[in-house]
């Protein structure tokens, strides 16, 4: 059943990508740490290495292989793994603890407050993200993004895929599953909310991953929703 023939009273928001340009915000710090450490470092490869080393640390930990470990947990162990493959050793424990939290302060897409602020007159806005508790309070503080709930894969012990971090959010928000709707620029993401019985709403971010690489950002048929950007998605759902 499409959502328009459904009750939404809740959108839940993928965060790394969807609501926030992780990959700007993490170079402009990490540039500006170079200049001021004068640390000769190729800042795009290293913040592109930094993502990519997420999904298979999340893999370890989902299969078991490593224990629970939150999201800064495994981002400080691969921090520590890039620092030695970039030779990166003049940095101090309390320099490399800041940059490990700069996941705690990315900003968001120039769309999101707006279109937050658009979409909460009418619904439960709040994340669902791999990101950790603590990250994801101190990303919306810096970003002055108006959550109702900040609800993270911690919670459950279970990342996204997982079919926990789905039914876990609608159970949180004392909602059924197809109460629910899912925001996310990946279509993974979409497809296993989906799968759990929420909506979904696709949401293009072209330029995620930088200039050189191209996302998929076509129309999913299979989708309640394809929009623009968060103000947009407003825009379809009020119709």
């Amino acid at each position: 059943m499409p959502a328009r023939a459904r009750t939404i009273r809740a959108l839940v928001f993928d965060v790394f990508g969807t609501v926030v340009d992780w990959r700007g915000s993490i170079l402009r710090e990490c540039r500006a740490l170079g200049r001021a450490k004068r640390l000769a470092v190729d800042w795009d490869a290293f913040t592109d290495a930094w993502r990519a080393g997420y999904r298979p640390a999340m893999a370890r930990v989902r299969s078991g292989e490593l224990p629970w470990m939150n999201i800064d947990q495994l981002h400080r162990m691969l921090l520590d793994e890039l620092l030695q493959r970039f030779a990166i050793d003049s940095l101090t424990e309390e320099e490399i603890d800041h940059l490990n939290r700069v996941w705690h302060r990315l900003d968001p897409w120039t769309d999101v407050r707006r279109g937050l602020a658009l979409l909460k007159r009418r619904h439960i806005i709040a994340t669902l993200s791999n990101g950790n508790v603590a990250l994801l309070v101190n990303m919306a503080k810096h970003g002055r993004l108006p959550w109702d709930a900040v609800l993270s894969a911690e919670l459950f012990h279970h990342y996204k895929p997982d079919p926990e971090a789905y039914l876990g959010a609608a159970a949180m928000l004392g909602l059924e599953p197809s109460e629910v709707m899912m925001v996310a620029a990946h279509k993974d993401d979409l497809r296993a909310a989906q799968a759990c019985g929420l909506a979904t709403a696709f949401v293009r971010r072209p330029r995620e991953k930088g200039p050189k690489v191209k996302v998929d950002v076509s129309p999913e048929p299979s989708f309640d929703y394809n929009a623009r950007d968060f103000v947009d998605l407003a825009k379809r759902i009020s119709r």
